[in-house]
């Protein structure tokens, strides 16, 4: 697998997860099906993408990649989902998120 190809698995794996984590609260303590199920099987095609994502990438970038990326899009998601607007320190704080995710990628040695 290629370095570019892997970077494409793990936008898959990020994609995974923003669904999954996106359609938790939809399913009331995983008492509705429909939302149960696409949230199980979401986080599961994550975790598949992501041990194939390690093969390539060290485990401390991948992480902190898909962690990083993860946070941000679920923090817009809440924005325009439920209108859960952040605070000054949260938005600086998701600031500071996006620069150590793109620091960690351009100054990776992977």
């Amino acid at each position: 697998m290629t370095l570019t190809q892997a970077y494409l698995l793990l936008g898959v794996a990020i994609a995974g997860e923003i669904i999954a984590t996106g359609s938790l609260k939809a399913t009331e303590g995983f008492t509705k099906w429909a939302p149960s199920l696409i949230s199980v099987i979401s986080i599961c095609i994550c975790m598949f993408t992501m041990s194939h994502v390690m093969k390539v990438l060290p485990i401390g970038i991948t992480y902190a990649t898909w962690s990083g990326v993860g946070i941000v899009a679920l923090s817009l998601f809440g924005i325009f989902k439920y209108k859960q607007i952040p605070n000054l320190a949260t938005a600086i704080g998701l600031l500071l998120i996006i620069i150590g995710v793109v620091i960690v990628n351009t100054m990776n040695d992977a």
